[in-house]
């Protein structure tokens, strides 16, 4: 099923996403709990790169910039700072084969730094993005 505006509402959430949430809650204050926020935070961006038809290009660009802003005031672990930075260059780049490949390279320093749980639900989101990827009709003539 793709990631559509009318089909996805706030009260519907992704199985990765409610991974993410449930593991921010067994978390104590600290930098692994903003290091999992700030993933959750990447995680519904990226993956709403993938939805069919996309959020106009405007609104893509605020919300990336708003999440940079929100990612810069957090204290995060040290390797999870450095692949969020990067992945914050690469969502400018606003087609869903970037999200794929954001999600995917989050995964070694999800798990490197918050643990298996963690690295599991950015894993599982980068196949739901390419899954979704891949349900889209190609443009051919």
């Amino acid at each position: 099923m793709a990631l559509t505006p009318e089909s996805r509402s706030p009260f519907e959430w992704d199985p990765t996403g409610i991974a993410l949430v449930e593991a921010l809650a067994r978390s104590s204050r600290g930098p692994r709990r903003q290091g999992i926020f700030a993933l959750w935070l990447t995680l519904r961006v990226a993956l709403d790169l993938c939805m069919d038809p996309p959020l106009p290009e405007r609104a893509t660009r605020r919300r990336i910039a708003a999440l940079e802003r929100r990612i810069s005031s957090l204290t995060l672990p040290p390797p999870l700072r450095r692949a969020l930075a990067g992945a914050m260059d690469e969502l400018k780049d606003t087609r869903p084969e970037t999200a794929v490949r954001v999600l995917r390279r989050l995964t070694a320093p999800a798990g490197e730094t918050l643990g298996q749980a963690v690295r599991d639900a950015v894993a599982q989101a980068a196949l739901t993005a390419a899954r979704t990827r891949k349900q889209k009709p190609t443009k051919s003539g």
